[in-house]
């Protein structure tokens, strides 16, 4: 397998910009004209758009350009949410590949049968070489060479059963294909398919408190037929051939939580308790099984018109984009903490600034990489000024970080950008 160039972006937090622009309940103008288009010009700067090791970067010089479309259509008992995202950035150093291309398109519907019955359905779809476009828990910190997609699509009812009881059943699939092939490939390791069923029980404890108990079960299926060996394995099924399913994974989650509205600029959530996974085609010498805390909590504080606090930590069980290193057998998955935090500011009735930061721990688990970390750091600053009411002008600066303690991995990445967004 070729070394994979590598970039972290900012992660759950570097995809605001890209987010759709859906909300419900929508305004009188939003109602009258449910579209809104929208488009980035940026240039920027970027010191390791290769992401090589930090011995061998290179910088760059770009341009971005993003366009996008939102629609919402507010119907008596349905809420209709579309957008469509593209995003082009240019690198005109960069010696390969000088060119990434992703596209982003979400749906979402909002349909209430009755006041007290109301269906949730989403689905998201991404194309990508960046991985900015994830959110939560990084499975793989790294640009790629080639396109991934990942599909992720919800459905979920909730049901208010008495005046103090409700309960919510959802399904969710994620869905991700990586355009590399071959044995020890991203495909070979990250190609998959995770099903996520859960039911959740909610008590009104007092007009802004509601208690949860929830039970989720979760699968993780594996879906190249490549070796994940890429050293011992010649084609199809040779010596040395390793099946991705080894890394085959069911999960039973268990867990009580809150969400409390403690004033009507404060509120907060915290979701915690255990998973319990277990390794169906685990290799020989690999545990079958294993139990992690699981937790999912944040907290966000609306301080002024404009301006507000958001902090938030999760830690789970998660796959990862190493396999084969130092050993026989292969790594199994990673457990990983993330710390997260946002703060946007209105600096004045035209300008606002924006500080996002993300740190993730996430140690290895089976293989000659057992117990070995990844640390992630990702910091960035937005400053935007409201030309007037269709134009603004934005600049920024962006720093990633990839500490580990496998050889050839770590690396920094400095990225400044300065441009104009218009909205109609």
């Amino acid at each position: 397998m070729k070394k994979i160039i590598a970039s972290a972006g900012l992660a759950a937090l570097g995809a605001a910009s890209l987010q759709a622009a859906y909300a419900p309940g929508l305004s009188p103008m939003e109602k009258s004209k449910p579209w809104t288009i929208s488009a980035i010009l940026r240039g920027f700067y970027d010191d390791n758009p290769t992401d090589s090791i930090r011995s061998q970067k290179q910088e760059s010089w770009g341009l971005e350009i993003s366009p996008s479309l939102a629609i919402n259509i507010a119907l008596d008992q349905t809420l209709i949410g579309f957008s469509y995202v593209y995003d082009l950035r240019f690198y005109e150093a960069r010696p390969s590949n000088d060119a990434d291309h992703s596209h982003q398109v979400s749906l979402k519907i909002n349909h209430a049968f009755n006041e007290r019955i109301k269906l949730d359905v989403s689905d998201a779809f991404h194309s990508a070489q960046e991985p900015e476009l994830e959110s939560g828990i990084v499975t793989i910190p790294l640009r790629t060479q080639q396109n991934y997609i990942h599909n992720n699509g919800r459905l979920a009812l909730n049901a208010e059963l008495t005046p103090i009881l409700g309960l919510e059943v959802a399904y969710q699939n994620d869905y991700w294909d990586y355009d590399q092939e071959g044995a020890g490939s991203l495909s070979a390791i990250l190609d998959r398919t995770e099903h996520l069923g859960s039911i959740t029980a909610r008590w009104q404890v007092e007009p802004g408190t509601v208690g949860l108990l929830g039970y989720r079960y979760g699968v993780v299926d594996h879906n190249s037929k490549d070796s994940l060996n890429q050293n011992n394995a010649p084609p199809p099924l040779g010596a040395g051939y390793t099946n991705p399913n080894t890394r085959d994974q069911n999960s039973h989650f268990v867990f009580v939580g809150v969400d409390n509205n403690f004033t009507s600029q404060f509120n907060a959530l915290i979701r915690v308790g255990a998973q319990f996974t277990d390794y169906p085609n685990a290799e020989p010498g690999q545990d079958d099984s294993t139990v992690s805390p699981w937790l999912d909590a944040s907290a966000t504080w609306t301080y002024n018109p404009g301006s507000y606090l958001q902090l938030g930590v999760k830690h789970e069980r998660n796959q990862t984009d190493v396999a084969f290193s130092r050993s026989s057998t292969s790594a199994q998955d990673q457990e990983s903490t993330a710390v997260y935090g946002v703060v946007n500011h209105r600096i004045t009735p035209k300008l606002t600034g924006s500080l996002l930061g993300q740190y993730q721990h996430s140690a290895f688990r089976g293989g000659g990489v057992d117990g070995e970390v990844d640390q992630l750091g990702t910091i960035g600053a937005n400053l935007s000024y409201q030309v007037n009411t269709f134009v603004s002008a934005e600049m920024g600066y962006n720093y990633d970080r990839l500490d580990s303690d496998l050889a050839f991995r770590s690396f920094t990445r400095n990225r400044i950008y300065f441009g104009v967004r218009a909205t109609y």
